[in-house]
């Protein structure tokens, strides 16, 4: 019997240099649009009065913990239910495992993974990944783009996590707390030198990105699946011949019903972003949210380019850094969030990455009491 194709490993640095804040008319425009709707999976609707409901949907991003889950995926998935997770999003490749049976592995722990950041092979193999994509429960993932860019964040294309390195913002992010200053993690937990920053995009690279995300999105559409972009801390920086951003160009140049923002809060902050801010100016467009937590914030406000401001962030777990996430949470339905999760980049390097996770799940579940 044939193998559902797998999606090949996938790197988190190497296209978030393209996501966006929107700036002038395009954002009154994307203001005007519809704004989706706000319930949780619960029914419960998020807002300032009570943010209990969400409690019963505290998701975790796998890189959080992908020091364990590449050498055991169903005991790690086990071990994050019995933690208090409800989901989960998978994150560089599901390994040597069927989608059939990472479903198992799902359904046995209990869990759901409504998003994903492996992002399914580009051509002949494409459709029929969604197809099985959807039969896991997949809604959102991220892409590979031509040209060898991604679409989103974790160890994934357009819209990849947190693990990346400044020179290639594709979701993931640089390890705080890593042995090695500025040191970018791998799949496995290690370390390895950074690389020199990526020359600034230019306006038209910028629009052409957001073209093919849109085009992607034509197809996953189809499937029941929706893109995602994910970002880091350069996406904030200006475009090469532009005082635009590549956030706004994003924003600004996504079609909302084929591309969701997948906003990763804690890489934002680092670049000087207030989420609060973001979804007043974009309502509706943030489906997707990374929840991360930085510590020592003040030292980086004398750091002007955004790689840097990437590479000395200090990732902590969730409730043990400086953001501020109730008032934050108070807003989803303004942003339009359907899905979170809790991703720690330096778990793995505190030495135990799930009892990290266990504690970023105990401090958010304080948060939202």
């Amino acid at each position: 019997m044939s193998r559902t194709p797998q999606p090949p490993a996938v790197d988190r640095r190497t296209f978030l240099h393209t996501v966006a804040v929107m700036g002038g008319g395009a954002l009154a425009a994307a203001c005007a649009r519809q704004m989706p709707g706000a319930l949780t999976n619960s029914g419960v609707m998020a807002s300032s009065g009570s943010l209990a409901g969400l409690r019963d949907q505290i998701g975790l991003q796998l890189f959080t913990v992908r020091d364990r889950f590449p050498n055991d995926y169903p005991g790690t998935l086990q071990a994050v239910a019995r933690i208090g997770y409800k989901e989960v999003q998978p994150t560089i490749s599901y390994g040597t495992h069927s989608l059939t049976q990472i479903k198992e592995y799902l359904d046995q722990a209990g869990l759901v993974a409504p998003t994903t950041h492996v992002s399914p092979p580009a051509g002949p193999e494409l459709e029929r990944t969604l197809d099985a994509y959807a039969a896991i429960g997949h809604r959102y993932t991220t892409v590979n783009l031509r040209g060898g860019q991604r679409g989103g964040g974790a160890g994934a294309p357009a819209g990849a996590p947190g693990g990346a390195p400044p020179s290639a913002p594709t979701g993931g992010a640089p390890a705080g707390g890593a042995p090695a200053a500025g040191a970018a993690a791998s799949a496995a937990g290690e370390t390895r030198a950074p690389r020199p920053p990526a020359p600034r995009q230019t306006l038209d690279a910028a629009k052409r990105t957001a073209q093919q995300l849109n085009d992607i999105g034509r197809i996953t559409q189809k499937h029941g699946i929706k893109v995602i972009v994910h970002n880091h801390t350069e996406e904030f920086e200006p475009l090469a011949d532009s005082t635009q951003r590549p956030y706004d160009v994003l924003l600004a140049e996504t079609d909302p019903s084929l591309v969701a923002m997948e906003l990763d809060i804690g890489w934002a902050t680092v670049a000087g972003q207030n989420a609060l801010e973001l979804f007043k100016r974009a309502p509706g467009r943030f489906e997707i949210w990374h929840v991360k937590d930085i510590a020592g914030l003040a030292s980086l406000n004398g750091l002007t380019s955004q790689s840097e401001r990437h590479r000395a962030a200090r990732i902590v777990p969730l409730g043990e850094g400086e953001i501020d996430y109730r008032p934050i949470f108070a807003q989803a339905s303004l942003a339009g969030m359907k899905h979170f999760y809790v991703e720690q980049d330096s778990a793995p390097q505190s030495g135990d990455s799930l009892a990290a996770a266990a504690t970023s799940y105990r401090n958010l579940a304080k948060i939202l009491a």
